[in-house]
């Protein structure tokens, strides 16, 4: 089946009649045109507005998602591309990673880098071009480009620490330029998004454009990264009483802000009709979604019995014990007693799907395929288990192979997590535990006031099993200095797993063996705490030299 490539598409939170933003070509008419009214400046703008998907679709890593990185997640392709070994080849660490690997497939340097270009060149022509605008439009859109522009840092920042930065002063721009401090990087960050914070409509006047909760969530995201946690706290409580948690974890995912999502603070929207779709479920549904269309796709990557083993049971009482299944057993596992998190998340032997049952056992109609034995699953799972969560259970294969399901880019939960850290780091565990209980609330679980260790234990796996596969534990692990640790506290000396299942003799019964789907222990070197500069800038840049630990 032809996979389609995403195309450009609306970003901003939506409301129920707004229409997607007109993504007119720039180069179709002068930039003294574009700026000279409100509604084509807008589109100029609009035009930036791309980059908040690229952050995640094309930029945060060129070999799908970074959970594979942790023990969250496993590509079960042996064949050398980059959704298939390439993940595992960059959790294995050693000789690999490269300056040259890590910058090809971890990298971001040269797309932020232009993209930042093109955002200060709309910044510089709004204000010399703009200023027939009205003041109060002029101030928006400038508080837009702003927040775009300080997003586009941060992701800079989380990658590099040490960057080159560019303003809307176009005549300082050159070849040779150094490097700023990390100090400098962050408090650049900061100005634009207290800029965009204080000059942003708040949602409802917003139109479906930037508001003011997004660069508010924003601050929260990237100043916890800072180390700024005051900023964090005083974020996230502008933003209580703007959005709150729905009901249903699932539907935090599954529902849009048109349809009345309250947790959604920044969504990603697609269209069929209007030719703007990805193609998310080519890549992660069942395999058997397409076996039954007779098509083949599904099931490059798939959640790992270690993530499995994160979530605690529904009823409170703590985790199972899952000892009896790390050797093998006919015992079913223990999965229609855990916590809704997991239900929403992970698809499992008979868990349903699109009015069926999961078979993802040898000889189902998902199937099992044995690690580096198989080298083509062809839509079938090396761990067991198949991703719910972001997955399109609505998707009709047998209409069409595009994907057009929302994608959140922020929300309150992580809004609420955010805050629960920099409490905890602030020294107010009555901060963050109560953030922690608003969290476990919304999914039936108890929760008691904790302090010291055990609150950080707690809020971290908060972060952990709410914000799977958000692009979220790959990155913590590395700005808290964990991941060069043994495992489980880092990404050290271990494997991951999954459970190989095939039916007995014995009608609806299985056997269930725990088998690694790791060639060797996983590693995490030092240096990976911040990735290389690309060759291309040093061997333009005169003033900039590589960073010591990947000379």
């Amino acid at each position: 089946m032809k996979k389609i490539v995403l195309i450009l598409s609306l970003v901003g939170v939506l409301s129920a009649c707004n229409k997607f933003l007109d993504m007119t070509p720039r180069d179709s008419i002068s930039d003294k045109v574009m700026w000279a009214n409100t509604e084509s400046a807008e589109y100029a703008v609009n035009s930036i507005y791309s980059y908040a998907y690229d952050i995640y679709a094309s930029w945060p890593s060129g070999v799908g998602m970074t959970e594979s990185f942790t023990d969250m997640f496993k590509y079960g392709s042996y064949n050398n591309f980059a959704f298939c070994i390439i993940p595992s080849w960059v959790a294995y660490g050693g000789s690999t990673l490269t300056n040259n690997f890590v910058d090809v497939y971890l990298g971001a340097w040269s797309s932020l880098y232009g993209a930042i270009r093109r955002t200060n060149e709309a910044i510089s022509n709004l204000k010399e071009l703009g200023t027939g605008l009205p003041e109060a439009d002029q101030t928006r859109l400038m508080a837009e480009l702003r927040l775009m522009r300080g997003w586009l840092y941060f992701e800079l920042m989380k990658r590099y620490k040490e960057i080159i930065i560019y303003d809307e002063d176009l005549s300082k721009i050159s070849a040779d330029k150094a490097l700023s401090s990390e100090a400098e990087g962050w408090d650049f960050v900061w100005k634009d998004l207290e800029f965009a914070s204080l000059n942003l409509p708040e949602k409802a006047q917003a139109k479906g454009r930037l508001d003011r909760g997004a660069a508010l969530a924003l601050i929260t995201r990237s100043m916890l990264y800072a180390g700024e946690y005051q900023r964090v706290i005083d974020a996230a409580d502008a933003l209580s009483g703007m959005y709150s948690l729905m009901g249903s974890y699932a539907e935090a995912f599954t529902k849009g802000v048109a349809e009345g999502n309250t947790e959604t603070i920044l969504q990603y929207s697609f269209s069929y009709p209007d030719a703007v779709t990805h193609e998310f479920d080519f890549y992660y549904t069942p395999g058997g979604d397409y076996k039954l269309v007779g098509e083949q796709g599904g099931g490059y990557g798939t959640p790992t019995q270690e993530l499995v083993e994160s979530y605690e049971k529904a009823d409170g009482s703590g985790f199972p014990d899952w000892t009896p299944w790390h050797s093998s057993t006919v015992a079913e596992p223990p999965y229609a007693l855990l916590e809704p998190r997991f239900q929403a998340t992970v698809l499992y032997n008979g868990a349903s799907w699109k009015g069926r049952k999961i078979e993802p056992y040898v000889g189902g109609t998902d199937g099992w395929c044995q690690w580096n034995k198989e080298p083509k699953p062809e839509g079938r799972t090396t761990t067991g288990y198949y991703l719910r969560k972001l997955v399109d259970e609505t998707h009709n294969l047998a209409e069409r192979s595009q994907s057009t399901q929302h994608f959140v880019l922020l929300r309150y939960g992580e809004v609420l997590l955010n805050k629960a850290e920099a409490c905890y780091r602030n020294n107010d565990p009555a901060g963050a535990n109560a953030a922690v209980k608003e969290i476990r609330s919304r999914v039936g679980l108890p929760y008691t006031d904790k302090t010291g260790d055990a609150l950080w234990a707690a809020i971290r796996q908060e972060r952990r099993v709410e914000l799977a596969f958000e692009d979220h534990w790959y990155w913590d692990l590395r700005r808290w200095g964990d991941s060069s640790k043994d495992y489980p506290t880092g990404l050290n000396n271990y494997q991951v797993h999954g459970l190989k299942i095939e039916p007995t003799a014995v009608e609806g019964q299985f056997q269930y063996t725990y088998v690694s789907v790791d060639d060797k222990d996983r590693n995490f070197p030092s240096k990976m705490y911040r990735f290389p500069i690309p060759d291309s800038e040093l061997n333009s840049n005169r003033l900039v030299n590589q960073y010591p630990e990947w000379n």
